[in-house]
């Protein structure tokens, strides 16, 4: 039996995570649970599963968890200090759920305790990729990707690197692909977080609606698979079904098709390199009928471009970058800025900052606090 650990079980990696876990429950053992601040659904998940350690973020609700598990033999932490400790315990492998830079730290903690690592937060690797990889290497340890893109190259390229000429990440290109760039004015959040395919939380959907997100899984990519970026190609795919392909030098594409499922990849690294039958709807081609690519439109994903160009240049102006994004995000769904006030105030903020090369975990983290604490005020 497997020892799994999920660090951000309530979210949505967290609990499809543990959905699978339903699915094969004489293969599994669920042995820490982390959540940020949902105490009820974090005391549910334990009653159901009886992980030994638990921990809770916000220090605020530790009582509401206390209470929720009278009976509960297991060790209870909370705070920014007890995820971190959760995350150095010993498991087979730990399921990173965590979303934005809050989850950098507990994943350089779980790869120090030597844990196999499946990874959703594509924060990290965009702020911090240097070190973490760098960490990977030194440490030995499977480091396997869940961002159902970066799992499609992973096993697009099982048959080996030979010839690799490029990557090509596919975008569900969110619900404004075809606007033209004036409609963006009138854009709400409401309309923005009509994704046409995936179920994801708010902040992630307005994310896609932008293609911020596949900037994001660009540098992901560059560190994941050692890659440059001209050699990182991105392309609109509506559907939703091939999830992303690998192009070879003699002309020849792999490609990973599927349902729009985030339970599939995650299966992927859990029961690497083997695969297992689940309950999953099998991708019926004669129902879907055709397949459509388009390019994007830098007019229409500005922040996909900029990513580029931040992905490039390195050092802490991906943490910024991210930093400012996550920020203006949340103004923008609070309706405290407009749709294309999230691209004008990054590029702003990207093009101010003063960039420090290879930097440290403190200067990354230093870097991205000053970022959100300056954009605050707006």
């Amino acid at each position: 039996m497997k020892a799994i650990g999920i660090l951000g079980s309530t979210g949505s990696i967290g609990t499809q995570s543990l959905d699978i876990m339903g699915w094969f429950p004489d293969d599994y053992e669920v042995k820490v649970l982390t959540a940020h601040k949902n105490a009820a659904l974090l005391a549910e998940q334990t009653k159901k599963f009886h992980p030994t350690v638990i921990a809770l973020g916000d220090e605020t609700r530790y009582n509401e968890l206390k209470a929720a598990l009278p009976g509960y033999e297991g060790e209870i932490l909370c705070g920014e200090e007890g995820v971190l400790a959760a995350a150095a315990v010993g498991v087979d492998m730990m399921i990173h759920g965590i979303s934005g830079m809050a989850g950098l730290a507990p994943l350089l903690k779980t790869i120090e305790a030597g844990n196999d690592v499946a990874f959703a937060n594509k924060e990290s690797l965009v702020t911090a990729g240097h070190l973490v990889m760098d960490l990977v290497r030194r440490r030995g340890i499977a480091f396997l990707p869940v961002d159902s893109e970066h799992s499609a190259v992973f096993q697009c390229l099982q048959g080996g690197r030979s010839g690799l000429k490029k990557l090509v990440l596919t975008a569900s290109g969110g619900p404004f692909f075809h606007c033209a760039p004036e409609e963006l004015n009138n854009v709400t959040p409401e309309m923005a977080l009509k994704h046409p395919t995936w179920n994801m939380g708010a902040k992630v959907t307005i994310d896609s609606s932008t293609m911020m997100n596949k900037g994001l899984e660009v540098i992901e990519a560059h560190w994941l698979f050692d890659c440059p970026y001209d050699r990182i190609d991105v392309l609109i795919q509506p559907q939703s079904v091939i999830h992303s392909m690998v192009c070879f030098e003699d002309g020849s594409f792999i490609g990973h098709l599927g349902k729009a499922d985030m339970r599939i990849p995650i299966q992927y690294a859990l029961t690497y390199p083997e695969r297992k039958a689940n309950p999953v709807e099998e991708l019926d081609f004669a129902a879907l009928g055709k397949i459509d690519f388009y390019a994007p439109r830098r007019e229409i994903f500005p922040l996909m471009a900029l990513a580029y160009d931040v992905g490039r240049a390195g050092g802490t102006l991906p943490a910024v970058m991210n930093a400012a994004n996550e920020t203006l995000v949340y103004k923008f769904l609070e309706k405290r800025i407009s749709y294309k006030d999230i691209y004008r105030i990054v590029a702003d903020t990207v093009e101010r900052h003063d960039n420090i090369p290879s930097p440290s975990l403190a200067e990354i983290l230093n870097a991205a606090e000053e970022t959100k604490a300056r954009l605050a005020k707006i």
